[in-house]
């Protein structure tokens, strides 16, 4: 089979030649740069300090080049916009060091220097003349938003405040999209994973918006949870009027992208912690499943994508809710959280879902385990996931810096051994 097919067999819950693999087809199915280079690195793709891209510089991922994509087998390919999470293009790249020595390229708009205190702070737009929206403290390896909330009066609260990064794509991103589904479709036999602007829904990554020079309405991260509860109708008028946006640039994307996509990343608001979710089933029916079901009716009233859900943590509890809104793909699938059982995930919900990451623990297993019991727990996966189908080996979210190659070479070479049907 070709990638295409076999993530398409697998979509429609259908048994392909083998698990297919993602690495890179999304911002969350990534890998960090130091990561990437050194995978790039044992498998002598490279020459010793060849840099690596940092194609998004807030998780710090590293560039999935074809050639590591050739080496690995993946079967995915990212659609996507040419911007960063900062607001600066993916362009003018040039060198730079990385804290652990790491050589890599960055755009241009990642402009600073260590501040007196080792950290490297980020500008939206790259602009230094604005606040800075982000921070990597020395020797860290992302960088966390800087909240840049102005005084909020309650009596003076503004949906338009929240809608303000939202709005009708521009001709010249649309046909940006067009160019490029039409390169990945016709240039790859790949599956091509479309992450398209403005979809998610209350995205606590987004709701600061750290590609904005000066951020009105409700930008703190503690207020915005604040009002999920205290502020419901306020929230729910952002939502109402940022879901008709949306399905009006879905209309202009699918004229563009057409049927080349095989999915769309829908949302990746995340509602769970390590032990449980941080919103009652009751909340998400009330606050955000009415929006994903009509962007998820729309997607398959009117094109053959199918929908992809991101939420970490654990969230058994929601994901009947999940699905009833529509959802076709669930990832990460952090089975290290409580009651994210793999058997039993895979017993209730297998035939309705398919499960995209879950295949290692990323906070256990691979950056802490060793190389044979990285492939224990990858065979297991692959049996338990992979039973009938409906399964897209990944990580549990975005491989990780500090990883042992060895780990991340097992895993991918368990893949190849393992992943066949």
């Amino acid at each position: 089979m070709t990638s295409r097919e076999r993530i398409t067999f697998t979509l429609n819950h259908e048994i392909p030649d083998r698990v297919p693999l993602d690495l890179g087809g999304s911002g969350v199915t990534g890998m960090h740069v130091s990561t990437v280079y050194k995978l790039r690195q044992a498998l002598q793709l490279d020459k010793p300090g060849t840099p690596v891209k940092v194609i998004e510089p807030y998780q710090m991922l590293g560039e999935i080049a074809p050639d590591l994509i050739d080496a690995l087998g993946v079967d995915v390919v990212e659609l996507t916009g040419r911007g960063t999470m900062f607001g600066f293009d993916k362009e003018g790249w040039r060198p730079w060091e990385f804290f652990d020595g790491t050589p890599v390229l960055v755009p241009a708009g990642f402009n600073t220097d260590p501040e007196p205190d080792g950290r490297i702070l980020m500008y939206p737009k790259g602009d230094k003349s604005a606040p800075p929206s982000g921070q990597m403290p020395h020797n860290g390896f992302y960088f966390d938003t800087i909240v840049r909330q102005e005084p909020l009066d309650e009596d003076q609260l503004s949906v338009e405040d929240n809608l303000e990064e939202f709005g009708p794509l521009k001709d010249e991103e649309i046909e940006y999209f067009r160019n490029e589904a039409e390169r990945l479709y016709n240039q790859t036999d790949k599956a091509i994973f479309a992450s398209f602007p403005a979809l998610g829904f209350g995205d606590i990554a987004l709701v600061p918006a750290p590609w904005m020079k000066y951020p009105k309405g409700i930008r703190d991260i503690e207020e915005w949870y604040f009002s999920l509860a205290a502020r419901q109708d306020f929230v729910m008028e952002i939502f109402e009027r940022q879901c008709e946006i949306s399905l009006a640039n879905l209309a202009r994307l699918y004229e563009a992208v057409g049927d080349r996509a095989s999915m769309v990343f829908v949302t990746g608001t995340d509602f769970g912690l390590q032990t449980g979710p941080f919103i009652s089933p009751k909340s998400y029916c009330t606050l955000f499943q009415p929006f994903h079901h009509r962007l998820n009716d729309w997607i398959h009233q009117n094109t053959p994508w199918k929908t992809f859900i991101h939420s970490c943590g654990s969230i058994i509890d929601l994901i009947p809710d999940m699905l009833d809104a529509g959802f076709d793909v669930l990832n990460p699938v952090q089975t290290a959280a409580t009651g994210m059982d793999p058997v039993v995930l895979k017993k209730r919900f297998g035939d309705r879902v398919v499960f995209w990451g879950g295949g290692v623990d990323t906070q256990r297993t691979l950056p802490f385990g060793t190389a044979d019991e990285v492939r224990q727990e990858v065979r297991e996966r692959l049996r338990i996931f992979g039973e009938g189908g409906g399964f897209v080996f990944n990580t549990v979210h975005n491989v990780q810096p500090n990883i042992p190659v060895e780990n991340v070479l097992a895993m991918y070479e368990t893949v190849r051994d393992f992943g066949g049907y």
